[in-house]
């Protein structure tokens, strides 16, 4: 049987997006069961002001296909107005909107995968866009920090 790795996770969360190196993925691991670091995981985004869009189910897909998993989610996140502006003036970022973490249980942790959101700068590069960019990395790097700390 199959087993999938969080670079196959890391890769699902990227599916079509840019290259991405090392530097460029941002981790987090818990020791929180699986379920207490999504509850986790969603609390921080939300104290963070942003808004929980859809939480999207991986593994069943997966185990279809061959690959032993524990359980995968992308949670799919973003600030609405922000988006919104975004998408109708950059068009060519909708791809990669709304902004996401993989979550996905590996023996005994639990592990979170984000793309730094500051590649973006590679696709419209913007003083503007440049800013939101770092203010979302800033922003996942704390709801990473707080994901370790809620053990």
């Amino acid at each position: 049987m199959k087993i999938i790795s969080r670079w196959t996770a890391l890769f699902i969360l990227c599916i079509g997006s840019i290259t991405a190196s090392a530097q460029d993925v941002m981790i987090a691991r818990s020791l929180l069961a699986f379920p207490e670091a999504m509850s986790s995981l969603q609390n921080s985004i939300i104290d963070h002001k942003y808004t929980l869009s859809r939480v999207q189910r991986v593994d069943i897909g997966l185990k279809k296909a061959g690959f032993k998993t524990d359980l995968y989610r992308v949670v799919f996140f973003g600030k609405q107005e922000e988006l919104k502006w975004i998408s109708d003036t950059h068009p060519e970022l909708s791809a990669y909107l709304p902004l996401k973490f993989a979550i996905f249980a590996e023996k005994d942790e639990t592990v979170v995968v984000a793309l730094n959101p500051v590649l973006y700068s590679e696709i419209a590069d913007e003083k503007k866009l440049n800013v939101i960019y770092k203010r979302w990395a800033e922003d996942i790097k704390s709801i990473m920090s707080e994901f370790r700390k809620s053990e």
